[in-house]
């Protein structure tokens, strides 16, 4: 059959299933119709995850590659790990920062996050200072020597992510942007105030 009148046959199907559906939509099914067609037979006695955990868990694994090549990619750079890269990062897009926001904002503990910015202050690579109408309050900036590491340990990173997916078109990261972009927004929302609440409670605030 021509494929263009196979496609048309499966969008009328689709669209009488789904009045109200978009073209979007369209697409995306028929990625996860393709998807379910390569399923492979689970063993029975085997422990495997569920949906949700299948995703999640290859978006750490993922994670955890990223984690792996980035911090052998940092040799040389002045930086160590990535939690570093991330700060200086934030320094230098939000223009003179205080402590917390930084921290917070790169999803660290007070006390993992403040060796972190003292190790990169040892380093001569941020100053702090106080800010001008609460001195109470710590200021960050990135020296000379600090931008110069961050753009050099840019260009390893960006080696890195395009490395890892290599394999995707511009297209598929677009749409994973999409998808996964929600998941972002909501938890950034609510991390920092759930920090000292029991996982039940969070758990019932999220909706699950």
């Amino acid at each position: 059959m021509n494929k263009t009148v196979e496609l048309v046959r499966l969008w009328g199907e689709y669209e009488r299933q789904y009045p109200d559906a978009t073209i979007e939509d369209f697409c995306r099914s028929q990625l996860v119709d393709a998807v379910k067609a390569q399923k492979v037979k689970e063993t029975a006695w085997q422990m495997r995850p569920d949906l949700n955990g299948a995703l999640v868990k290859l978006i750490s694994r993922i994670g955890r590659f990223h984690i792996i090549y980035t911090n052998k990619a940092l040799e040389g750079t002045g930086l160590d790990q990535i939690e570093e890269f991330g700060i200086m990062v934030s320094i230098f897009n939000q223009q003179h920062p205080i402590k917390s926001e930084v921290i917070f904002g790169n999803m660290l503990e007070l006390s993992s996050g403040t060796n972190i910015l003292t190790r990169l202050k040892n380093r001569a690579l941020i100053d702090e200072y106080d800010d001008e109408e609460d001195k109470r309050v710590k200021r960050l900036q990135l020296t000379v020597a600090g931008e110069q590491v961050l753009k050099a340990a840019k260009q390893q990173l960006l080696k890195v992510v395009g490395m890892l997916v290599q394999d995707l078109t511009d297209d598929d990261k677009q749409l994973c942007l999409q998808l996964l972009g929600p998941i972002d927004t909501r938890f950034s929302a609510v991390l920092q105030k759930q920090k000292n609440k029991t996982f039940e409670e969070i758990y019932k605030e999220n909706g699950a």
